[in-house]
């Protein structure tokens, strides 16, 4: 009788010391899924600032161009020059940002995913200790450790998509521009 109440404390003990740490786990990677959505959200909103620049600098440009009475056809490698020059220094400014945007994006997936799994095997734990008291599972065994996950490879075409659409989108602009340059010069 003694052997039976040793072990169950014994079992009680070790259930609640499992308890506890798959409930700090999944605190921690909540609490890391909200600070990686807030870093992407900061994130877009400084990329909408640099659109906004950019668009802001291009329609200067442009109203210097429309203006300007002393503008030839032989000087129209200056507005191209300075259209393309500053799209180059806009696509880094892009690609940095949406580097770092998918990185935190990628992060956040992980931590969604550890999140996920530390969930249902609370949810397993939680209905298997009834089960436990009856027949004595062992709760700290190899089927209870939560490693960190990562999305399969698949999930990295998502990020493919985002950077084919944002640089597709500046090429459109920087050919809108150099025709509109071309077009104003003759």
């Amino acid at each position: 009788m003694a052997e039976y109440e040793n072990s169950y404390h014994n079992y009680s003990t070790q259930s609640e010391t499992a308890l506890q740490a798959i409930n700090t786990i999944i605190q921690l990677h909540f609490e890391k899924t909200l600070e990686k959505k807030r870093a992407i959200d900061q994130q877009k909103k400084e990329l909408w600032k640099l659109f906004q620049l950019f668009f802001l600098f291009l329609s200067l440009v442009f109203t210097a161009q429309v203006h300007s009475p002393r503008l030839k056809c032989r000087h129209c490698w200056i507005p191209i020059g300075l259209l393309s020059l500053s799209h180059l220094i806009f696509y880094v400014s892009v690609a940095k940002t949406l580097r770092c945007i998918n990185g935190f994006k990628y992060q956040r997936r992980c931590h969604k995913l550890t999140l996920g799994l530390a969930t249902e095997r609370l949810r397993q734990m939680n209905a298997g200790a009834v089960d436990a008291n009856a027949g004595g599972k062992d709760v700290m065994g190899d089927e209870f450790e939560i490693h960190y996950q990562e999305p399969p490879k698949s999930y990295f075409g998502k990020f493919k998509r985002n950077w084919a659409l944002h640089f597709g989108f500046l090429i459109l602009i920087h050919g809108i521009f150099i025709c509109c340059s071309l077009f104003l010069d003759f």
